[in-house]
């Protein structure tokens, strides 16, 4: 019997899901951060066009519209507007992948009720060790640092954002074609947040290297397949397993950092990660 490309799926999401805070933190660096975000819609969906003319897939018909417009927002707006605000208010990449990490916990507490199913006490276990390990890895690089209140509250919001798009697909979105969903939600993403960008920013934009190729990454790895691997992975697990992936994310961008930049890990931080890692495992198999 042949492997299942399948399982490999959560490996390569969290390294591209995990490599996106950097890249969040180079490209504000350089334009506004709603800016910033609608042209990287801009590029998604230029991406996207001609395949969708190539492969024409199922339109949604009927309700199904007002499902992905509602995902739309709750992921392409809500979580990442407010990931892209946190780092323009203060909140470090690290603060901001340690508080959008709690999610699990979030989704653990609310599947039963809107997705059903039940949370068992291994899976409790397990998150509980993987919460424990991310905020080992945090605390031993001392990067969530200096922050302000509006960080922390967009970064709440994002992770309010990221927890309710969870619940919904899971609860609504394994009917629709993943080509054309995942249109419609980056349309919806653009159509609320190039507004607010013209409204309240001076959609400031510097053309340099680091842009670019900041952009490049997250149009590409973050926003095409980090999001496809994300919404697949809800349809076909069990969404309380796959949200405790998101506590490897805060050790995963420790690990790509320390590759990336020389950023040095403690031995503590090193601990976090396998603890991060054993949690996750026994909420997988819970």
């Amino acid at each position: 019997m042949g492997l299942d490309p399948f399982l490999l799926a959560p490996v390569l999401f969290l390294g591209l899901w995990s490599s996106g805070f950097i890249c969040i933190k180079i490209g504000l660096a350089y334009a506004d951060p709603l800016t910033f975000l609608a042209l990287r819609y801009v590029c998604v969906l230029a991406l996207l066009a001609p395949v969708l003319l190539v492969v024409r897939p199922r339109l949604p018909r009927g309700r199904e519209w007002g499902d992905l417009i509602v995902v739309g927002l709750l992921i392409q707006f809500g979580y990442f507007a407010g990931c892209y605000l946190a780092v323009e208010f203060g909140l470090s990449a690290g603060g901001l992948a340690l508080i959008t990490s709690l999610q699990p916990i979030l989704v653990a507490l609310l599947a039963p009720r809107f997705v059903g199913g039940s949370v068992g006490g291994a899976q409790w276990a397990g998150m509980a060790l993987g919460l424990a390990g991310a905020g080992v890895v945090i605390v031993s690089r001392a990067a969530v640092g200096q922050v302000t209140a509006l960080g922390i509250g967009f970064a709440l919001a994002a992770l309010a954002g990221m927890t309710a798009g969870a619940l919904y697909e899971k609860q609504r979105g394994a009917a629709h074609h993943p080509l054309s969903a995942i249109a419609v939600q980056y349309g919806v993403g653009l159509a609320a947040t190039l507004p607010l960008a013209f409204l309240i920013e001076p959609m400031r934009i510097a053309w340099t290297a680091p842009l670019l190729g900041a952009l490049a990454y997250l149009v590409l790895a973050n926003s095409l397949i980090a999001v496809s691997l994300l919404l697949a992975m809800i349809r076909r697990g069990a969404v309380a397993r796959v949200s405790a992936l998101f506590f490897l994310v805060p050790p995963t961008a420790a690990l790509i950092a320390w590759g990336l930049t020389g950023e040095r890990l403690a031995p503590l931080g090193w601990g976090g990660m396998a603890l991060a890692a054993a949690g996750v495992a026994v909420a997988a198999r819970g």
